[in-house]
């Protein structure tokens, strides 16, 4: 159970928490859905990054999204590679292991792939402090 109602605004329980909030709401799910798009780096690659971060966030609604596939795509394999390292370190990832990232993506997707991990983390850390369930 959720520590704070639920309300009628938005389309899923994550969504609902920020019900209280109309802008909130409004800002948050636009910048989700623009992170989520095809711009830079292909949903399906964002995808596998977010299953790797549910497992080391602590939301429960987002884990039961499901867990992260193996991938044959180099690219794929990297970027969760990176978000495990994310998952680890935070703050403390040096210089030579974010040059991994320059040896396979541009400076346009590193930059796509950084701010959804951000971004990600950020709402995985609200479902967890809020206890959203897996199934709300």
């Amino acid at each position: 159970m959720t520590r704070i109602n639920l309300t009628d605004k938005g389309d899923t329980p994550f969504q609902q928490l920020l019900g209280y909030s109309e802008n909130l709401l409004s800002s948050w799910t636009a910048l989700a859905e623009e992170l989520s798009n095809d711009v830079f780096l292909a949903k399906e690659l964002k995808e596998q990054v977010r299953r790797v971060l549910a497992q080391g966030n602590g939301c429960e609604y987002c884990k039961a999204k499901g867990k992260p596939e193996t991938s044959n795509h180099e690219k794929t394999s990297l970027a969760m590679g990176f978000a495990e390292v994310f998952l680890a370190q935070r703050d403390r990832i040096s210089d030579r292991q974010f040059a991994v990232l320059k040896e396979l993506f541009s400076e346009e997707e590193i930059v796509e792939l950084t701010a959804f991990i951000c971004f990600t983390t950020a709402q995985q850390y609200f479902g967890a402090l809020m206890k959203l369930p897996a199934e709300a």
